[in-house]
């Protein structure tokens, strides 16, 4: 994702063979996240997004059914310790975006997750964690973790390093 002319150092990959894998990655970076945190969401129609954030949600305490913005653009939930904004910007432009205040929801006190987040990548905040997933078969993913400042890149290393990624 091209962004605000800054590109990121690393990309760590993780290989899924199913909905439980992803889930355990998702759950092992709503441990990590704490207010503030943004997760940039990219991958093709059906690749797993909604899903990767349903695992987020429920990892961060958020009760009931998380499902996808998709005509309400942000959904807020709260959490056990902090709110989660959850969008799909897919349907708006960025023009649209812009008059949204997603600062406030990006500097606010809670997590936010985009979907389709390229789409409005100029908007994003300068320190973010990017996340792609590809369809590598009919259950199989490969989820492209990309740090974009700190937080992030510690995160990534960290879960590197514990055999995580």
């Amino acid at each position: 994702m091209s962004h605000k002319g800054e590109t990121a150092t690393s990309t760590y990959t993780y290989a899924s063979n199913g909905e439980e894998q992803t889930t355990r990655l998702a759950e092992a970076l709503a441990g990590l996240m704490g207010a503030g945190s943004v997760i940039a969401l990219d991958g093709d129609l059906g690749a797993g997004k909604t899903r990767f954030s349903q695992a987020v949600a429920k990892s961060l305490g958020v009760p009931g059914i998380v499902n996808s913005p998709t005509f309400t653009i942000i959904k807020e939930y709260e959490g056990v310790r902090f709110p989660l904004y959850h969008m799909d910007v897919y349907r708006i432009t960025g023009r649209e975006a812009a008059d949204l205040g997603l600062d406030d929801y990006f500097y606010g006190g809670g997590v936010t997750l985009v979907e389709w987040a390229e789409r409005i990548a100029d908007l994003l905040p300068p320190d973010f964690l990017e996340i792609r997933i590809r369809h590598t078969g009919e259950r199989e993913r490969d989820i492209e973790l990309t740090p974009h400042g700190e937080p992030y890149e510690t995160w990534c290393r960290h879960m590197k390093e514990n055999g995580t990624l």
